[in-house]
């Protein structure tokens, strides 16, 4: 029997001294309830992922100072040994560096593993940095049990789908007791559930008990959610750790398989994860607090429209900041209606937020006098409507230059798909808080947050309201684009395709076989198909946003701009 403290921490990429400070702090926990293990999430000293930050000249000599404090601290609890994700120097042919795990006790380093398995698609690039590790098992005994080692990725390829090469092969056949598996797994819909069917199969397959210790937080684009776990080979997931906060536990390991510290029975594990309105709530409030914490941001600036994506990305920054750190803005032009002015203090006052107005039509008119008194032609169209945005983009910025504020940008991604936006204008801020949510999700979302509250927060007048930018005369998005409805299956369809989970691409899928079987269906989605390549220019220059589902802009899609997409 052994005891094994999970270390499920919120570390920053590049804080060595913080991440050092916390680790020490989960050790010391860790010692109190008599552990004999604590294990570390990968790159745990560093954050994960640090990306080029590894090719900086002093990036790796703090590495070492770092891992020096760990085993400095480690001599201080000399009978418990410790599981640290770090970068470590490779001497051999290829990348100068590997992603390793070290067990450390009493000062001294026993084990050392590197991943062997390096991501390079999607979100992921390690072989940018790192050289994949040998194709050797690691095993260390520790009081009556012979423990194995893994680096996230190398769990993932148990069915052999990936990579020629199978960890899980080598570990079977050194016979451990149990198996450690140190991850940074990114969290987006249907993720945990994953995870715990592709461990579950590998714990069955191979007969060996598996320890999955996940980070958590945000971190730019991605947040890690946490949900550590334990899985047996035949009950499956018995243990669970929280999920999107920190979370130091102790586990008992027997031949019996996994207990509470105590002794007790494990309380069982729901198969279900959160609904899919709560997770992305949860994810994308966390991602908020942790980009602005990291970045020295403690108060949010948004404008405010009075329509659906301004409402939610206001409720979520209220959420996260409080609302008395966040500023809510609307700023009136000709075509606004009355209502939009009047929405944005109904749902201002329900959340508790400071609404300013600040109108533009003077600042229009000027503009476009100035206009047509230099080039000689009047200011309209498609130029007229974008000025307005960008006048308002300005005005936000003007703000937040003022007053430190974040600007939080109210895109969703029905809009940033097809381009349905304004660069230097709507698209202004240093965050996306909806840039992952199609536009029937924004409102299900809305609908959801009333729901948890029991009260509108969002209000009726904002959920019923037909969808406009308000740029034009009794302008509606419907002029522009099929209903969101149409719009955000084709898009599911087009940008994530297999991505989607099983039973959501059997949808979208039938959905859209249906679709192009009907009179200009195909032209429809072919012109769908045309905006979002045409479009990309837009969301290279766009705000990062967070990422929710399987495959989000940004870093995980990664397109050109000029090209030939037909």
């Amino acid at each position: 029997m052994i005891k094994v403290t999970l270390a499920q921490l919120n570390v920053t990429i590049g804080d060595m001294d913080g991440n050092v400070r916390k680790m020490i702090a989960a050790a010391q926990r860790a010692r109190d309830d008599a552990a004999d293990l604590v294990v570390f999430s990968e790159l745990s000293l560093t954050g994960y992922y640090p990306g080029d930050l590894l090719d900086e000249p002093h990036f790796m000599a703090r590495v070492s100072v770092g891992f020096e404090a760990l085993l400095q601290a480690s001599r201080q609890m000399p009978t418990m040994h410790w599981v640290v994700g770090l970068p470590a120097a490779h001497a051999g042919p290829g990348k100068p560096l590997r992603n390793v795990l070290r067990v450390l006790r009493g000062g001294e380093v026993l084990l050392e593993y590197a991943k062997q398995l390096l991501p390079t698609y999607n979100i992921f690039n390690e072989r940018r940095h790192f050289e994949p590790g040998p194709d050797v098992a690691k095993v260390l005994r520790i009081g009556t049990e012979q423990v194995g080692f893994l680096i996230c990725e190398d769990g993932w390829n148990d069915d052999g789908s990936a990579y020629a090469v199978n960890p899980f092969d080598r570990l079977r056949d050194a016979a451990p007791d149990v198996v450690i598996s140190i991850n940074a797994s990114p969290s987006h819909i249907g993720k945990r559930e994953q995870r715990h069917q592709i461990f579950a199969a590998a714990s069955r397959r191979n007969s060996l008990p598996i320890l999955y210790v996940n980070q958590v937080g945000g971190h730019d684009q991605l947040v890690y959610d946490g949900a550590s776990f334990a899985v047996e080979p035949k009950a499956g997931v018995v243990f669970e750790a929280r999920r999107f906060e920190e979370d130091v536990t102790t586990l008992r390991i027997d031949a019996h398989g996994f207990k509470a510290a105590d002794g007790e029975s494990l309380p069982a594990v729901p198969c279900e994860g959160l609904p899919t309105m709560a997770f992305y709530r949860q994810q994308i409030v966390l991602g908020l607090r942790d980009y602005a914490r990291r970045c020295g941001f403690t108060q949010a600036v948004v404008g405010s429209s009075g329509g659906i994506d301004s409402a939610i990305t206001l409720a979520l920054a209220a959420e996260a900041f409080g609302p008395d750190r966040v500023t809510a803005i609307t700023m009136p032009s000709v075509y606004s209606s009355a209502g939009s002015v009047d929405d944005s203090q109904t749902l201002c006052d329900g959340l508790g937020v400071r609404l300013f107005r600040h109108p533009i039509a003077d600042l229009v008119q000027g503009y476009s006098a100035g206009f047509e008194t230099a080039f000689g032609a009047p200011l309209q169209g498609l130029a007229l409507e974008n000025l307005q945005a960008r006048i308002r983009g300005t005005i936000l910025m003007e703000y937040s230059n003022t007053w430190g504020h974040l600007l939080l940008t109210t895109g969703n991604k029905s809009e940033m798909s097809v381009g349905y936006c304004t660069l230097y204008g709507d698209t202004n801020g240093g965050l996306g808080l909806i840039g992952d949510l199609y536009k029937t999700e924004v409102f299900a979302l809305a609908r959801h947050l009333n729901q948890a509250a029991d009260r509108e927060v969002i209000p009726r007048a904002i959920l019923e309201k037909p969808p406009s930018a308000e740029l034009a005369p009794d302008q509606k998005d419907t002029d522009s684009l099929p209903p969101y409805e149409v719009l955000d299956e084709v898009l599911k369809h087009l940008i994530e395709g297999h991505g989607l989970a099983h039973e959501e691409r059997e949808q979208v899928e039938a959905y859209v076989a249906q679709l192009v079987q009907q009179p200009d269906g195909a032209a429809l989605v072919d012109r769908i198909r045309r905006l979002v390549a045409r479009s990309e220019y837009k969301r290279r220059q766009a705000p990062p946003i967070i990422r929710v589902r399987a495959r989000a802009f940004g870093s995980g899609r990664q397109m050109p701009i000029a090209a030939q997409h037909f």
